[in-house]
């Protein structure tokens, strides 16, 4: 599968075969055998899904009169143009960037010369003979069981066009054009990101691109470009419990850190572990990304400055959440006694930066996107040409993005009430009015970055909360009575990823790598969710509590159990550190505020 709880897929077994083989584990093993029955019953890597076809053609097993087309000649048409790729998601234009022009090249490595990879084309094609394969016939085949997001109509249209122009064309001046626009392009990410660029997946296409560029031999492996890559390639690298993984970015570590001290702060740990609280105020004022060196708006590079990036400064792709809980994280800790001198390092102008970041990524719907504003419209997913994804084609607004861009931006308020007070009251009632408005019918809000209502519906409270709403509204209290809905009997919550999949609160008597139905991270959620509404039915609350003290370990540590994060619907995001974060927040906020307050015990 995709990832640890996904389902089998084409997409995960055809490359995790791929790489099998690749790192020298024989065909004959119970393992191969196992993935080739697999893909047999599912018509073989030719039902595997366009990513996955890419690399086997760039591999040399599969051939490039199979793929899609993707044309480099689409970065060249006017900006103004409705289709631009610069309006696009910028995960999803930075992916198709170096496709492009690993495309134009038509790079295959030399498979037919190499016995693994000679092997990999009879393997892969059960029952077929490479040579004889029809490839332009199976340009759109895909496995069900891989198609969430079917290839509509009018993009199947307009990719046949492309293969008709592949045919007859290209232009060969305007291919040079266009291509060496996004081998600059290209280079240009890689100095603005340190190599690092905005994701795996485009990281390892980058990585490629650098080596067929320098040669494509055993010389390009020593270009400057090709080695910069492959030092940054340990960053995305992480050793889990379950094993080795590649990380969404090159770690998570501002998003954690801001969790961590927001956690913190409304425990009132802080003046408890002044060192600690120190380091991690000097970190997130460090690693405020403050410029990109070839300026604002190069290559559709909305301005920057004042962001947090989800992971390092030096990664420089700052996202609206990441900076706003990094500034809560910030506000808070300058507030807090032991921190007195520490303020200094981080000039309010700095302060003022992000508050322009903040304001200046709010989008017309009255919501914040994720990375940039939307530049176009949600008829853009017509022409979404990966089958896995879901809502890759515009920067979305979303209730958790807006809930932290709102909640950030009225505390910087209380701090400096003088400071574009009208705009950020303006701004915070417009979001406000966009959560009410995204609100399911049964109470609750769909979490987009996390597994999945538990996390959505704790934004969805907070965002309205900090907007004044009063906690006896409509929306809140419909929220609520959906929480305590979905408590399960041993006082926790808990859904399977599926709930982040098919957009339906997935509950099951036992989930991965639980023992029961109920995890701590969604417990924790939910608890977070019902304490700040001012829940009245404070048996159900201290019942959650109950599972989280039960749940820790002798170490102090919680147990590592379900996903908790989630990316385009279908990919999931294990995060290591919100199995204690979560929990000691929600333990916190009990003990000082709600508890005392409900005469708990």
């Amino acid at each position: 599968g995709t990832h640890i709880e996904s389902p089998s897929t084409m997409f995960g077994t055809v490359l995790n075969y791929v790489a099998l083989r690749l790192v020298g584990v024989d065909a004959k093993t119970l393992e191969c055998e196992k993935g080739r029955e697999f893909m047999r019953q599912h018509g073989g890597a030719l039902y595997a899904p366009s990513w996955a076809k890419f690399w086997l053609a760039v591999l040399g097993v599969y051939e490039w009169k199979g793929i899609a087309p993707v044309p480099p000649e689409m970065w060249l048409l006017p900006s103004w143009f409705p289709l631009h790729p610069g309006r696009f998601w910028c995960h999803c234009r930075m992916v198709y960037l170096p496709m492009c022009w690993l495309y134009a090249r038509r790079f295959t490595y030399k498979a037919a010369d190499d016995p693994v990879t000679s092997a990999l084309r009879c393997e892969l094609f059960p029952d077929q003979t490479y040579a004889q394969i029809d490839w332009r016939r199976h340009v759109h085949s895909v496995a069900a069981i891989d198609n969430y997001s079917p290839i509509h109509p009018f993009m199947r249209w307009l990719q046949e066009a492309l293969l008709v122009y592949e045919r007859f064309g290209p232009w060969k001046w305007l291919r040079k054009i266009s291509s060496d626009f996004a081998l600059e392009y290209i280079n240009s990410e890689d100095l603005e990101t340190n190599f690092l660029t905005i994701g795996p997946v485009s990281k390892a296409l980058h990585l490629l691109v650098s080596w067929v560029e320098a040669g494509g031999d055993a010389k390009a492996s020593e270009s400057r470009s090709f080695q910069a890559h492959v030092q940054r390639v340990p960053a995305y690298l992480w050793v889990a419990e379950d094993g080795m993984k590649v990380q969404g970015y090159n770690g998570s570590m501002a998003w954690d850190t801001s969790f961590a001290m927001q956690a913190a702060v409304d425990s009132d740990l802080v003046s408890e572990f002044k060192d600690m609280s120190k380091k991690a105020w000097s970190w997130l004022v460090k690693e405020q990304v403050r410029s990109l060196p070839y300026g604002d708006w190069k290559h559709w590079r909305q301005a920057i400055q004042g962001g947090w990036g989800f992971s390092t400064a030096e990664q420089a792709w700052p996202v609206s959440d990441t900076t706003a809980e990094a500034f809560k994280a910030v506000l808070l800790l300058r507030k807090q006694s032991c921190m007195k001198g520490e303020s200094g390092q981080m000039p309010d102008q700095h302060l003022f930066d992000t508050v322009r970041f903040l304001l200046s990524y709010q989008n017309g719907d009255g919501g914040w996107a994720t990375y940039e504003n939307n530049r176009g419209w949600s008829w853009y997913e017509l022409m979404n040409p990966s089958e896995v994804f879901g809502a890759i084609m515009i920067d979305y607004s979303y209730v958790e993005c807006s809930s932290s861009a709102m909640q950030a931006l009225m505390l910087f308020t209380e701090q400096f009430p003088q400071h574009r007070a009208g705009e950020i009251a303006r701004a915070v009632q417009r979001g406000a009015r966009f959560i009410e408005a995204m609100q399911r019918n049964d109470g609750s809000w769909y979490g987009c970055w996390g597994n999945c209502f538990t996390y959505g519906c704790w934004f969805g409270i907070e965002g309205l909360l900090c907007a004044g709403r009063p906690r006896s509204c409509a929306a809140i209290q419909k929220c609520v009575k959906f929480l305590l809905g979905k408590q399960n009997a041993d006082g926790g919550w808990g859904e399977d990823f599926s709930s982040c999949f098919d957009r339906e609160y997935a509950a099951r008597d036992k989930l991965y790598g639980c023992d029961s139905g109920s995890t701590v991270v969604q417990t924790s959620w939910a608890l977070l969710a019902l304490m700040a509404a001012k829940c009245e039915d404070s048996d159900a609350i201290q019942r959650g509590i109950s599972l989280l003290w039960r749940r820790q370990l002798p170490t102090g540590d919680w147990p590592q159990e379900n996903i908790a994060g989630v990316f385009n619907r279908s990919v999931g995001i294990t995060y290591t550190s919100f199995r204690n974060v979560f929990p000691l927040w929600a333990l916190g906020h009990f003990a000082k505020e709600y508890g005392p307050r409900n005469g708990c015990k």
